[in-house]
């Protein structure tokens, strides 16, 4: 099956019952391999068979279920069309695209309105897709309907209580009166009139209170129960047992037990603390709008000879990009013209600037320092590395952590639970506790209802997933779910590769012994010669170690590489062999004086190279990898931290034990081919250990994928990161004790909410269900516990690492 994936925006849910029930509605569906609803995030992540399903069927059924699907709509200026097939293609082409709920095209008016999913699709694709079809499209910046929907939600949510508050502040003043500490207080007789209070109760109840009303509707009718459910129940139960008394008193002389004061109070409470709770979700994506904040806005291209300067959605791969020093590089490319250098340390962390001419590397939103440079652009939109960053993120904000299940699960039973307790509470006060005091009973009921909100419990693990991995991002440790960042906290043996990883990747000409006889300038122009031949790096570093010196080659008359040996050349008519000590004796050259040097070199972890020049031993070359500056200072915090370091490579046993003691790794695991790491990988699984894999290469990819964690260094290949479950974006061994931090660390916030969330209802039921919880105070604490657990963790934003 083919799969294919789709975010939605959710709007409309108020716990993690909805979570639930949206998330099981989705899993049902024919087609639908798998869903994930993140309550923290309002977000749902769907793989689907496309064969069978289509997003807007995905879309159907979350609006079915009572919620809807936040999309965005936006109006572009379409150029090129000449009669009605034109917009009919257009229209057509963009209906098909995935994200794309409608597009509406307008001949006359030269015109396309179009309404999609911002998580899906971007006004830049849709306009790549309007050239591709062979048309022009700008998008008026001026109609696009960029609103924040959270941001939005909040606004609303602050109306709404300040409108709630105003109108039940006179019936607080009314229960506060009642008291007998605050008797003191004077309090109008209007106020205590049930008429009066009933006008100030019935607008909250039934117009600022709608949303629980509607939201439990549609809980009900789809056979479950959420938040809403509990609120409506409890606020009602008082509203209109207050009506009922304020009707049977009505013209007698008794005073009436009204609680409308409590209906209103506990719904303006709520609402305070899902204005709270809103925000305090706002700040837990903060990640995503510093990374987001990091791209430039708009790009100065050449088209036609003539400079535009045209926001960064309009630019297309193939764009000529003029970039002064001190701009933001739009997009990823190379350079087409200049030299200059360019900060990238918001990619790698390096922070000196890169060095970059004709033919180099570009990264979107990395900055030109000096230099003015022409690039042309090789990726963009999505495809940049910075969106691959943010989508990852993204992905790991919104994924499910193997946690949160128990809390799925008991969300999932809790509200009918709480609504059956509250029943049984109810009976029992007013048979037996206190017998046949309706109001006493009512007040408990409602108490117990409200107090069991299960708010805390759905936010508990994913606003401390969405916190951790957002931070964990600034430090340039990418993972790619949450089940990831929950496992990383288990890892206890490390497994890295060498080159690359440990080293630079990159080996230098470090040493050059001559026979003697021999001068130095003519050896190394005839062996510069024979290895630029090759492509081998160990030969490209003789090369560049050697031209360095300013030493100029011989010409080359005939070159042949021997594969695992070496290569033969003639040069300026002097036959050339350079390579192994096998090869040396396969034609029969005695290199036995130079053995005891060469064994010495390989020792201290360098690769030497025996030469011979017309059938005569004449010298030898070694060139080796050097050792990042802080591979040594990772590998003794890791072993700090308890976990054990294997280094293992290709590389022959001595040039690694030599690498291996000066890291100081506990182990070496040498001249392994890339398809036998994975089982050196499973060896140390079937001893019980927990594994992560570090590397970079392709040959590392299969080994990635074996370790019950595999990190990928940032500076490595695409195949690596693909391969890997966190992606170490700056090269840096640091990197690895750092993820595992801040996964320990976030799994501890995790079980930090989860053991409140559960204590408070475990302790606050029983106290409501004991009659020592008034029902505003029950609605007070409820609207704390779920902004108490947002906030604990968001204490992982300001998490600092060791340096």
């Amino acid at each position: 099956m083919s799969q294919k994936e789709a975010t939605l925006q959710i709007s409309g849910m108020t716990c993690a019952a909805c979570a639930t029930r949206i998330e099981k509605g989705l899993n049902k569906m024919d087609g639908v391999e798998q869903a994930t609803v993140n309550l923290a995030l309002e977000k749902s992540l769907i793989q689907y068979d496309p064969s069978k399903l289509s997003e807007t069927d995905l879309e159907k059924k979350v609006e079915s279920l009572g919620y809807g699907v936040v999309k965005q709509k936006a109006e572009f200026d379409i150029t090129g069309m000449t009669c009605a097939a034109c917009a009919a293609r257009i229209e057509k082409g963009l209906n098909k695209m995935d994200g794309v709920a409608s597009a509406n095209v307008n001949l006359a008016l030269e015109k396309a309105t179009i309404e999609f999913n911002p998580s899906e699709v971007s006004a830049g694709d849709i306009i790549a897709k309007v050239e591709k079809l062979g048309y022009g499209a700008h998008p008026k910046q001026e109609e696009i309907e960029q609103v924040d929907h959270r941001e939005k939600a909040i606004q609303d949510q602050k109306r709404k209580f300040i409108i709630s508050a105003i109108l039940s502040l006179p019936l607080l003043w009314t229960m506060v009166g009642h008291f007998s500490f605050t008797s003191f207080l004077y309090v109008p007789d209007i106020l205590m009139n049930p008429w009066i209070q009933m006008i100030l109760a019935t607008p909250v109840q039934f117009i600022i209170g709608k949303q629980f009303y509607v939201g439990a509707y549609k809980a009900l009718r789809s056979g479950s129960a959420n938040m809403d459910v509990l609120v409506v129940m409890g606020t009602s139960a008082a509203y209109f047992y207050s009506v009922y008394q304020a009707i049977i008193t009505s013209g007698s002389h008794h005073a009436p037990h009204l609680y409308f004061e409590t209906s209103a109070v506990l719904i303006t409470l709520i609402l305070l603390g899902k204005l709270f709770e809103a925000r305090a979700k706002g700040r837990s994506s903060e990640a995503i709008k510093k990374l987001m904040g990091l791209q430039a806005k708009t790009a100065v291209v050449l088209r036609d000879g003539v400079e535009k300067e045209i926001p960064l959605e309009e630019v297309v791969i193939g764009d000529t990009i003029l970039v002064k020093p001190g701009e933001k590089i739009p997009v990823d490319g190379e350079v087409a013209e200049g030299i200059t250098a360019v900060d990238e340390s918001m990619l790698t962390g390096e922070s000196l600037p890169v060095d970059k001419q004709a033919g180099d590397v570009l990264y979107g939103s990395t900055i030109n320092k000096n230099g003015f440079i022409k690039m042309t652009a090789t990726k963009v939109g999505r495809d940049t590395a910075l969106a691959q960053i943010i989508k990852v993120v993204e992905d790991a904000q919104g994924s499910k952590a193997p946690i949160q299940r128990l809390a799925d699960q008991i969300s999932g039973i809790f509200v009918p639970v709480v609504v059956g307790i509250a029943i049984i509470t109810f009976f029992v006060w007013f048979i037996w506790i206190q017998p046949g005091d309706f109001a006493q009973a009512l007040e408990v009921l409602i108490a117990v209802l409200v107090i069991a909100c299960p708010c805390a419990l759905g936010l508990a693990t994913p606003t401390s997933i969405m916190a951790g991995s957002g931070r964990a991002a600034e430090f340039g440790i990418l993972f790619k779910g949450g089940e990831h960042l929950e496992q990383t906290q288990g890892v206890d043996t490390v497994v890295v590769d060498k080159t690359g990883t440990v080293t630079h990747g990159k080996p230098v000409l470090t040493d050059v012994l001559l026979a003697s006889g021999q001068n130095e300038e003519t050896f190394l122009s005839l062996i510069g010669a024979a290895e630029k031949q090759s492509e081998h790096p160990l030969a490209q570093a003789i090369v560049q170690g050697i031209q360095e010196k300013g030493i100029k080659l011989g010409s080359v008359q005939f070159f042949e590489a021997i594969p695992g040996y070496g290569v033969q050349a003639t040069v300026s008519g002097q036959g050339i062999i350079i390579g192994t000590r096998k090869l040396m004796q396969q034609y029969g050259i005695d290199i036995t004086p130079v053995l005891p040097a060469m064994e010495k070199l390989e020792s201290d972890g360098k690769t030497a190279m025996l030469a011979a020049v017309n059938g005569k031993y004449a010298g030898l070359v070694a060139v080796a990898d050097t050792i990042k500056d802080t591979s040594k200072e990772a590998v003794r915090r890791l072993q700090q931290m308890g976990i054990t370091v294997i280094m293992m490579t290709g590389d022959n046993q001595r040039t690694a034990q030599a690498i291996g003691r000066e890291v100081g790794v506990d182990a070496v695991i040498a001249e392994v081919l890339p398809e036998d790491k994975a089982n050196e990988v499973k060896k140390l699984q079937q001893q019980g250990k927990k594994v992560a894999m570090v590397g970079d290469g392709i040959n590392d990819a299969p080994a990635l994928a074996t370790a019950d964690i595999g990190m990928a260094i940032g500076t490595g290949t695409d195949v690596a990161m693909e391969a890997a479950d966190i992606t170490l974006i700056r090269g840096d061994l640091t990197s690895i004790a750092d993820a595992i931090v801040m996964s320990r660390k976030t799994i501890r916030n995790i079980k930090q909410n989860l053991f409140w969330a559960f204590a408070y209802n475990t302790i606050g039921i029983p106290i409501a269900a004991a009659g020592f919880l008034a029902p505003w105070v029950a609605g007070a604490a409820m609207a704390f516990s779920s902004v108490s657990v947002v906030l604990n963790a968001l204490r992982l934003q300001r998490v600092k690492l060791e340096k």
